[in-house]
């Protein structure tokens, strides 16, 4: 009888626990294996171009034929002359407001054996006889400017403008024709004007930067007097005023750049 019910009680709990087991529900499946994650290289930042800069300049300068006139109603003929030229530059960029940069810089350049040379044939009852040929060398330019432009990442396109300054030698002017006599040219060693111009910049390694510009140069009028006592010596005491004095300058430049601050 004890037998009878111990198997009787074993019976009943197997049965419970397959009833209870099957209202437990079956494992979720494992889940899939992950992929290896992929690496995404930061972005690059964009050149900024805002810092100070120097670098070095050459080209090429071409002058336009000036007007000349004097006060002994001569009749004046004109030449230019041509010549490549170098220098340095230094300046300062802001870049704001997405792409937009402004800056100052200032250029000094030699102008080697760029002179115009200017031939006038008296008329007046004095100097009729004779002709006189001068010379205005110029030597050196400096340019100061403002500069406005739009950069693209490395490639800065601009526009460049402000004054100009440039010194001069005078030769000795060289007189021909009856009665003549020697005669010297006195006037100013400088004079100034103003210049505008265009130009692209592309920073191709680092901080270097490389660039290509015309400006267009426009001087003031300037005056020279012959020496002399007038009606002693052709052309003596003449003022001869030298107008629309023009330099066109096609440049280069290497620049390297220190910032931003």
């Amino acid at each position: 009888m004890k037998r009878l019910v111990l198997a009787v009680f074993a019976l009943s709990l197997g049965a419970g626990s397959a009833a209870l087991a099957a209202d437990i529900p079956p494992a979720p499946p494992p889940p899939p294996p992950r992929a290896p994650a992929t690496y995404v290289p930061a972005p690059i930042p964009l050149y900024n171009w805002t810092g100070f800069y120097l670098g070095g300049i050459a080209g090429y300068g071409f002058s336009s034929a000036s007007t000349f006139s004097d006060t002994q109603a001569s009749t004046f003929t004109s030449s230019t002359s041509n010549s490549f030229l170098g220098g340095g530059e230094v300046g300062v960029n802001w870049e704001f407001w997405g792409g937009v940069v402004i800056g100052a810089e200032g250029d000094f350049v030699w102008l080697p054996n760029t002179s115009n040379t200017v031939t006038a044939a008296g008329t007046g009852a004095v100097n009729g006889c004779c002709t006189a040929t001068a010379t205005i060398n110029n030597r050196w330019l400096t340019l100061a400017d403002a500069r406005l432009g739009y950069a693209w990442d490395r490639l800065l396109i601009f526009a460049k403008g402000g004054g100009a300054f440039v010194g001069a030698s005078n030769s000795s002017p060289t007189i021909s024709g009856t009665g003549a006599m020697p005669l010297t040219l006195s006037g100013p060693s400088t004079n100034s004007g103003w210049n505008a111009g265009v130009g692209f910049e592309f920073a191709f390694w680092g901080t270097w930067s490389v660039k290509a510009e015309y400006d267009y140069v426009r001087l003031n009028s300037v005056s020279f007097t012959a020496s002399g006592t007038p009606g002693s010596s052709p052309f003596a005491g003449d003022i001869i005023n030298a107008n629309n004095r023009v330099i066109n300058l096609v440049l280069v430049g290497l620049n390297y750049k220190f910032g931003p601050w």
